[in-house]
């Protein structure tokens, strides 16, 4: 890397972290001007590798420290009849996004996760969010998870492991 590259890479380091609540925190303290937070997720994005970031372009980046993912599905609701069912999901950043039951993921602690925004973020479902869920839900002979929705089962894979 050359030096401007390195120095590049310095200033990108915002200082802004995504707790496990999905809520902003700066030096410290959560950001609370509303204004700010709602820029803050307009932003949120993520490179090819995987990292997130506040984006404002293709050039103007910012890296943020995720604690578990970067956007947290607190709520969910049921959508539809029997043949048409489908979730949408209620994220932190204030939109509402229908569930893709194939971007659905388990981790090893029954955690469930799934990719949002076009499947570029990952939002962590909430234990409210997955109580709604939870008589679509069924345990599989193998050990894992299932989600049924209009009446089609869909395995759920489990979640790959973060790398330290």
């Amino acid at each position: 890397m050359t030096p401007d590259a390195e120095y590049l890479e310095k200033l990108r380091r915002s200082g802004i972290r995504v707790d496990r609540e999905g809520r902003f925190i700066h030096e410290g303290a959560e950001v609370r001007h509303e204004g700010l937070r709602r820029a803050l997720f307009r932003w949120l994005d993520a490179e090819p590798d995987g990292r997130v970031v506040l984006r404002l372009d293709a050039r103007r980046f910012a890296y943020v420290d995720v604690d578990d993912t970067p956007l947290v599905a607190g709520a969910a609701r049921l959508d539809g009849d029997a043949d048409a069912e489908r979730v949408l999901l209620a994220l932190t950043d204030g939109s509402e996004e229908a569930l893709d039951p194939a971007a659905l993921t388990v981790d090893d602690a029954g955690v469930l996760r799934a990719r949002v925004r076009g499947g570029k973020l990952e939002a962590r479902l909430a234990t409210a969010a997955v109580a709604t869920l939870a008589d679509r839900l069924s345990e599989e002979a193998s050990g894992g998870w299932a989600l049924t929705l209009a009446g089609r089962r869909r395995p759920i894979p489990r979640r790959p492991a973060r790398s330290p």
